[in-house]
């Protein structure tokens, strides 16, 4: 006899609520291998936990990934913690996970090495790209804990070496979940300040927790950023954050920072007294061998041998200057009595010199009339005479019985 009949769904429902009630299944630690990882754009990240012989589906909901300090990625052996249960869409369980962690090395190692990495593909930590720290400030900008102990060995030792470099101090959160976002705006802050030459940026020394502001992305890209040279000094000398390799110049410490960035006065005063030593040799060296040519200018210029050579030369340039003075008074005489005959025979030609004789012009419409033919009753002309001219105008034409021709 056949006996009741559940759907898919209750079934999964069943089997699931078993799954919940299971204590070990609750609060489960599996350690494996992530393979087919699939980070969704929701946050929730996917992948499968294998190890040789078997493998089990796993989810981690963007509620708990956002607490990772690490990126996964295919191949990496992790242990997680969450629970055990069934996916009732599918029929499938798999593993809710809450908290994962590196197996064999710590997160925030491997997150350190993972975006060390990262950040050098991208050519941020290249030489091309470091500004040149300036050999002599005159404004330092430290951006630093007010209450820390980095902060009083910078002004201590900045004050004693150069105390004409001024020090301002721009507080910042260093530890926490909050000191990221604090010193990138610190950062920006100074940036649109202008104000500085050069900043340094640091802490004192601490736990890779500790320091873990100055591992941050948004950090190190603030940093990479900044038009103002940066010098890192974070930690103690054997403290390596991502930000000493992004910076511009890294600092063993707080006080080496202080070192690099303010020379001391005593050395910037010997080296101006070496320079101006360096340029008064260098002057009077260039001086004295100036002065050896002109007596040796002197001394050739004056000698016999030149001097017959100049009064030779000059009686040349003499005898010269005659010449060229003789050619061009020749050349003139001629060119003017050229003239002369020119402008003769242009005289004689000119028509005024026609009306001197007695003579006149006739002109109608501003043309000359050479012809009677070219006049007819009623025309108004104008008569050109040696001392004016006079408008008039046709009446009649008479025939001249000599040559034919009509007459005015």
């Amino acid at each position: 006899m056949r006996g009741k009949v559940y759907t898919v769904s209750q079934l999964n429902g069943y089997v699931r609520r078993l799954f919940e009630r299971d204590a070990f299944l609750a609060d489960v630690f599996v350690q494996g291998e992530i393979s087919n990882l699939k980070l969704h754009q929701s946050g929730h990240i996917y992948f499968t936990l294998k190890d040789k012989t078997a493998q089990v589906n796993c989810v981690m909901f963007s509620s708990y990934a956002e607490g990772l300090r690490f990126l996964p990625e295919n191949g990496i052996k992790i242990t997680v913690y969450g629970s055990i249960s069934l996916y009732e869409k599918t029929g499938a369980y798999q593993l809710y996970v809450k908290i994962m962690e590196p197996a064999g090395v710590g997160a925030l190692h491997l997150a350190f090495e993972q975006l060390k990495e990262k950040l050098s593909e991208k050519g941020i930590f290249d030489e091309a790209h470091k500004k040149t720290v300036p050999e002599y400030p005159k404004t330092v900008a430290v951006l630093t804990s007010p209450s820390g102990a980095a902060l009083r060995d910078i002004i201590s030792i900045s004050g004693r070496r150069n105390p004409n470099v001024e020090i301002v101090v721009v507080p910042v959160i260093v530890q926490g979940e909050y000191a990221a976002d604090s010193i990138v705006k610190a950062l920006e802050l100074v940036n649109r300040w202008k104000g500085c030459d050069v900043i340094i940026l640091g802490r004192g020394g601490g736990s890779l927790e500790d320091l873990w502001a100055f591992n941050e992305e948004k950090v190190a890209m603030a940093v990479y950023r900044s038009k103002i040279p940066v010098i890192s000094a974070v930690g103690h000398e054997t403290d390596f954050t991502i930000t000493d390799f992004a910076a511009d110049l890294r600092a063993a410490t707080p006080s080496a920072a202080a070192e690099i960035a303010v020379k001391r006065a005593a050395d910037i005063s010997e080296k101006i007294r070496d320079a101006y030593a360096s340029m008064t040799f260098f002057t009077e060296y260039k001086l004295k061998k100036a002065e050896g040519k002109i007596h040796e200018y002197i001394k050739y210029f004056t000698s016999d041998r030149e001097l017959q050579r100049i009064y030779n030369n000059e009686i040349y340039i003499s005898e010269l200057y005659e010449r060229i003075n003789k050619g061009i008074d020749g050349k003139t005489t001629r060119l003017e009595k050229e003239l002369g005959r020119n402008a003769a025979l242009l005289n004689s030609l000119s028509p005024l010199r026609v009306l001197e004789r007695g003579y006149s012009i006739v002109k109608k419409g501003g043309n000359y009339v050479t012809s009677a033919e070219d006049l007819k009753d009623g025309d108004k002309i104008t008569v050109l005479f040696k001392d004016g001219e006079r408008s008039a105008a046709v009446y009649e034409k008479e025939r001249n019985e000599t040559d034919g021709k009509k007459d005015i």
